[in-house]
């Protein structure tokens, strides 16, 4: 220390500045690493999150497509005898007609390891596979028979993909057909997610290494100022970023519960209830054919047509969430079929005007535009008692305009602004996104209603050659 204070050219001051740094320098570098460190940990919890939250929705598609699919068929299975050959090709024949994206298909493998269904490697139907391991050493083929003879379940393992050959990392479901002593599933290739997840730790290990540099270079620059600056920043936009974080993921949720509130209740109250009209109707038939009594086709056709009336009502749900029309005819005749449908529906006198757009909206704005007529018709519906409402659309100078007037009980201004609900704050989001602006109104002259208008720019509108050059590639 005392050779370290006599050192020539320094100051008495300048010796108290150094040795007054050193320790701080001691402190900024300790500082900076454990704030890596935590970094590195609070991130590395968020990725394991994130990869268990994909794992998991992957493994819920993969249920959803197999018990689609055993819907498909299961009056085949349902009804067919143990040793049915024909019953069973037909079931093959629907499996390997099932494949969905660039690598999805289904496989039946019998309780000996045999493939009896592979679509998308056919070169290994009818061997028996029950020797199988993968690179790693997993018993692929042993493996899922077993789950498939507990009742199903998932399993994660090394398989070519049938794109390259190559082999990668896959989940798939697996379940039983016992009476046929068959194992049925699917699968889907999760290096995607790898590949994300991998991504993310890189991207903030990256971080991680800027922030020590940035840090570094700070406190070099300046000890004292520029370092509490640099951390107090720091601190404040961590806190304004999790703060955000947390509001954007609640309004995420918020949105998903509302869809599926929405959806329950449309099954609830419409195709349930249709359901349960079925099976009376037909267990009335069959009570009366049992008898050998009564007239049995009444009730018969009532059941066949209710039975009717729910697949219209499932095409209409599934309509309202995705119209093909949006995609196939553009925005105009999507609104047209959705105010028709409304008026259809609810009885009420409806009215549609709108220029031609020759599809010149671009994508994102066709679909905020639909969703808020379909928002609005939704409210109209269920609060506001109207006998009469216009839907009308537009293009003018500075970009379209959608309009929606009921003549309805209306929406209270102060009600509105104060706390408003989650439908007329999505429209607004959604307009907002594309820089629009979205106006609700009390009824023209004073009269009662609401008037619901949505603007987007001009820069959400297609140049006609562009439109012209995609209608072209979409006939080609």
């Amino acid at each position: 220390m005392l050779s370290f204070l006599s050192l020539p050219r320094l100051s008495y001051g300048q010796k108290l500045s150094l040795v007054a740094a050193v320790p701080m320098v001691l402190a900024v570098a300790a500082i900076a690493i454990l704030v890596a460190f935590q970094s590195r940990a609070l991130a590395e919890r968020e990725i394991q999150t994130l990869e268990a939250q994909l794992i998991e929705a992957k493994k819920r598609e993969l249920r959803n497509y197999v018990t689609q699919a055993r819907n498909g068929f299961y009056f085949i299975y349902g009804s067919a005898a143990p040793d049915d050959q024909e019953a069973k090709d037909q079931v093959a024949q629907i499996l390997s007609a099932m494949i969905y994206g660039d690598e999805g298909f289904f496989f039946v493998y019998d309780y000996d390891g045999t493939n009896l269904v592979n679509p998308r490697q056919t070169e290994m139907i009818n061997r028996n596979h029950l020797e199988l391991t993968d690179s790693s050493g997993t018993p692929v083929v042993a493996e899922l028979l077993n789950i498939a003879r507990q009742g199903d379940g998932y399993l994660t393992h090394l398989w070519p993909k049938p794109s390259n050959g190559q082999e990668a990392e896959m989940i798939t479901y697996v379940t039983s057909f016992p009476s046929w002593r068959w194992a049925v599933g699917t699968g889907v290739f999760i290096d995607d997610v790898l590949t994300s997840v991998a991504a993310a730790r890189a991207d903030v290990e990256a971080r991680v290494q800027r922030t020590f540099y940035y840090i570094s270079a700070i406190t070099l620059a300046a000890l004292l100022l520029v370092f509490g600056s640099g951390m107090a920043l720091n601190f404040r936009e961590r806190r304004l970023a999790d703060a955000k974080l947390k509001k954007l993921t609640q309004r995420v949720f918020d949105a998903q519960e509302e869809e599926r509130g929405r959806v329950a209740r449309e099954l609830h109250d419409g195709i349930s209830q249709i359901l349960v009209g079925v099976r009376y109707a037909l267990d009335t038939t069959r009570r009366r054919l049992d008898k050998g009594s009564g007239d049995a086709a009444t009730p018969l056709h009532q059941g066949i047509d209710n039975l009717g009336t729910a697949i219209a009502e499932v095409r209409r749900i599934s309509r309202d969430l995705r119209p093909g029309a949006l995609d196939d005819l553009g925005l105009g005749p999507a609104l047209k079929a959705l105010v028709e449908d409304f008026a259809a529906r609810t009885g009420t006198q409806t009215e549609f005007q709108t220029v031609v757009f020759r599809n010149r909206l671009d994508q994102n704005a066709k679909i905020a535009l639909y969703r808020i007529a379909q928002e609005a018709l939704t409210n109209i519906e269920r609060h506001s008692g109207a006998s009469h409402v216009s839907v009308d659309l537009r293009g003018h100078k500075r970009g379209a305009t959608l309009r929606i007037a009921d003549n309805g009980s209306g929406v209270d201004a102060t009600r509105r602004r104060r706390s408003a609900g989650i439908g007329l704050r999505n429209m607004q989001e959604r307009v907002e996104q594309l820089d629009g602006t979205l106006r609700i109104l009390a009824g023209v002259g004073g009269s009662a209603g609401t008037v619901i208008e949505a603007t987007v720019p001009l820069t959400h509108l297609l140049p006609p050659e562009d439109s012209v050059a995609k209608k072209e590639q979409a006939r080609a």
